[in-house]
């Protein structure tokens, strides 16, 4: 592990400093236009972060991968798709938006830490409409999120009910509820530091109590939050838990409700709660790690029925009953309870959070200074005094105007590099000030001394804005990728997405194609009986040989108001979770099986169902998907006959070695 990471750090450290080489190396044209190494590591560093290491790519893949994405970026300018009027509008719209974050100052890592420790204090109450997009989706899929999740701001601010947009337009499922669960209406209850990424907490904690946010990206999506609470924290659980999903209409399943409640029997007469989890829990996340959860705080899970009954538990290994939430049916068992520690105790794991945090990142107060050490600012010999000249007795009165000497109006304020603020800009401000004054006593020198360093502050703030991809890295890469992003939205909605939808001759030639792919493994159609005693197993194997019901084994089997079998009926594929380890394919009634604990199972197959091709109609989601990636694939060969790429192999080279 320690190897690793030092071999990464070489290689960011190689990267980065290929990248900021007095000339950057060209590692390849589109048609003569270049794209320089720098670009290519900074992508291909950030891919390293942010993916599992058992997801990643070889770097020849990687590279595939962005000189295919330069091709469709060559592509959508050559249609002329950046010169549309919304596309313009939109991407001035979320730029302003995006650079909201970095016009303050990085805050001092001690304010940082006490900030995150501060909150830690408290849980939030929020409510939020999600628009789905993950965090490595294509920017294609960000513009259509962002597009939808501020039209349905602007309806709020307009008048419409929070809840109700949430409900009918969120893409968190809870929000709309179903038939067995009301719809919570966007309201994600209580959370604090660190429980949601640092947008969303921001966002949620420095959002007064009732107003609402300007949309926040996450991993999951655009939000716009509705902040309803604070409260104090009283800390965290780990706990574990069994889950049955809700039976669907038509669905081969015993009635969760009562399975619940037989697991739980044999909970109470000894049974292993991790191997019934193993067993029956249909979390299939937590149900192979014994049922058990992240830790969590108040708030921090969706259901609030689930939250609520956790938090209940007092001692360790204590289980609750059968309870139902708007997930399904539960059984919890608390593991451990987590205690606030002092801030001398976190101080040091808070900094180590903070450092993998976009925290890190947060532009402090003193932003004006630091512009002004960072720009040289040439004010005019003569302006301040040319200005105090027009603020006579008559400057304050509802008669005075503008000068309109050319001369004058034209003359140079002050200039920061090659941007000049003219008088008349000023005079403009001042007249708009000066309107909406209400001087007393006016002052007229005063006046021009405090408003001349309004006004500068202000031109210095909207230079900065507007050179942010110049001096700021993360901006530049955040803005560019979505400038990007906005242009092969329409190309790949045109040439791929809805190709894929409506060429139904199409879909159906590929999916005939492609048949071998789509099919069934060997299934079984019968019943699995889970037994916590060989003594009842042997009794629920031979009553399933005789052919009996399996009502008729349960009231043999489960009397005295003990539950000694389960049974889970189905059609079960080969390699399914549920079956034994070494069980057979065979009509019949098996032999038992046991893991070695308390758990005895049973299969009794009634029919052996063969390897088939699946029907289109049965997985035609998939097949979509899969033909959107063949025709991405075919256009992709297209692009690349159509634009001239030519690589530079030697630049290409000393990557790979730098990276193997």
């Amino acid at each position: 592990m320690k190897k690793s990471i030092q071999l990464l750090l070489i290689l960011f450290i190689t990267f980065t400093s290929f990248g900021q080489s007095k000339k950057d190396k060209v590692l390849f044209t589109i048609e003569d236009e270049p794209t320089y190494v720098s670009e290519f590591s900074r992508v291909y560093k950030k891919n390293l972060d942010i993916i599992d290491k058992k997801d990643q790519k070889e770097i020849e893949e990687y590279f595939d991968l962005f000189l295919e994405y330069k091709l469709k970026l060559k592509e959508a300018r050559s249609l002329k798709l950046d010169e549309k009027d919304s596309y313009k509008k939109e991407l001035a719209g979320y730029r302003k938006q995006l650079s909201r974050n970095y016009l303050t100052d990085n805050k001092a890592t001690e304010k940082l830490t006490k900030e995150a420790y501060d909150r830690l204090q408290k849980e939030v109450k929020a409510s939020h409409i999600l628009i789905k997009v993950s965090l490595d989706a294509a920017p294609q899929d960000t513009l259509a999120a962002y597009e939808k999740i501020m039209k349905l701001r602007t309806s709020i601010l307009d008048g419409a009910d929070f809840g109700e947009v949430a409900m009918k337009n969120s893409d968190d499922p809870s929000a709309k509820g179903n038939k067995n669960i009301p719809a919570n209406k966007g309201n994600l209850g209580y959370f604090s530091a660190f429980r949601m990424v640092y947008p969303f907490e921001s966002a949620a904690f420095n959002t007064k109590v009732g107003e609402i946010s300007m949309p926040i990206r996450t991993q999951f999506g655009y939000h716009i939050i509705k902040t309803e609470d604070i409260r104090d924290n009283v800390g965290e659980v780990t706990v574990a838990h069994i889950l049955l999903l809700d039976k669907k209409e038509g669905e081969n399943k015993e009635d969760p409700a009562q399975k619940i409640k037989d697991i739980y029997s044999q909970i109470e007469a000894g049974g292993d709660f991790g191997t019934l989890a193993k067993r029956f829990s249909e979390d299939r996340s937590s149900g192979v790690n014994n049922g058990k959860l992240p830790k969590f705080g108040r708030g921090r899970l969706r259901s609030k029925a689930f939250e609520e009954i956790a938090f209940s538990l007092k001692e360790p290994n204590e289980i609750s009953k059968p309870f139902k939430s708007e997930f399904g049916w539960h059984i919890v068992q608390l593991v451990s309870k987590h205690a606030m520690n002092s801030y001398e105790q976190e101080k040091a794991n808070l900094e180590r959070k903070i450092k993998n945090d976009k925290r890190a990142n947060v532009i402090n107060s003193s932003i004006l200074k630091k512009i002004k050490n960072l720009y040289k600012i040439e004010e005019g010999e003569n302006a301040r005094s040319d200005f105090y000249e027009l603020a006579d007795a008559t400057f304050f009165s509802k008669n005075w105007k503008k000068p309109t000497d050319e001369s004058f109006l034209n003359k140079t304020l002050f200039q920061v590099k090659d941007t000049k603020v003219t008088y008349d800009e000023f005079a403009t401000y001042l007249l708009k000030t000066r309107a909406r004054m209400m001087i007393k006593s006016p002052d007229g020198k005063g006046f021009i001394n405090r408003y001349y360093t309004e006004f500068m502050n202000g031109k210095l703030m909207a230079f900065y804005e507007n050179d942010l991809e110049n001096i700021n890295e993360e901006f530049a890469a955040i803005y560019g990728e979505y400038r990007d992003g906005l242009l092969l939205f329409d190309l790949m909605e045109t040439e791929i997405w809805e190709k894929a939808k409506t060429d139904t001759i199409g879909l159906e030639k590929f999916f005939n194609a492609a048949k071998d792919d789509y099919k069934w493994k060997k299934r079984a159609e019968g019943v699995i009986a889970s037994c916590t005693k060989e003594e009842a197993a042997k009794k629920v194997q031979q009553l399933l040989k005789e052919g009996k019901s399996l009502d008729e084994i349960k009231q043999a089997i489960n009397t005295d108001n003990k539950v000694d079998v389960i049974f889970s009926p189905g059609v079960y594929e080969e390699g399914h979770r549920n079956l034994p380890k070494d069980f057979k394919f065979e009509n019949g009634v098996s032999k038992i099986f046991n893991d070695g604990k308390t758990d005895f199972t049973i299969v009794k197959v009634n029919e052996i169902m063969p390897v088939s091709y699946k029907k289109l109609s049965e997985i035609k989601g998939k097949v979509i998907s899969d033909y959107q990636v063949h025709l991405e694939k075919e256009w992709i060969k297209t692009l690349k006959n159509n634009y001239k790429v030519k690589i530079n192999k030697r630049t290409y080279r000393r990557l790979e070695k730098l990276v193997k």
